[in-house]
């Protein structure tokens, strides 16, 4: 496996890493309670860490095109959740979660920054390195 593509594997790692202990960190420690969206966005964050880490190990840059689905998918709930946080047309229609609204903000840093936000960008991150080890793939086939 070229180097770049190894390395955009252990970047993916990386932050899936760090989302994945930083969700632990708001529910496990700081005691939030993770709303439904919230759950979604785990189920989809979870398993990439899980993947590239056996990805990783075995040498497969292949994972990209997994990694590319589900960060693509998460993004997009990270995306309408947030919407529906800080966007009053959004928020005044959200659906009505369990126990914990969708549309609360446990924090709300500089006035935008949110654990949905955050989320955004572990996805959106992990969604543009997936694309471009996809890119370089297909330049090896060539």
């Amino acid at each position: 496996m070229k180097k770049q593509l190894e390395n955009s594997l252990l970047f993916i790692w990386l932050v899936s890493l760090i989302a994945t202990l930083g969700s632990l960190y708001f529910s496990e420690i700081r005691s939030y309670e993770p709303c439904e969206l919230c759950w979604y966005q785990r189920i989809l964050m979870y398993p990439i860490l899980l993947m590239t880490t056996v990805a990783y190990i075995q040498k497969n840059a292949r994972i990209a095109v997994t990694t590319a689905v589900f960060s693509c998918i998460g993004g997009a709930i990270s995306l309408y959740h947030y919407g529906i946080q800080k966007l009053d047309f959004l928020t005044e229609s959200a659906p009505a979660c369990g126990r914990v609204p969708c549309t609360g903000e446990y924090i709300n840093m500089f006035g935008f920054i949110t654990i949905p936000f955050l989320a955004g960008v572990a996805f959106l991150l992990i969604a543009i390195t997936s694309f471009y080890m996809i890119k370089v793939m297909k330049g090896e086939k060539l």
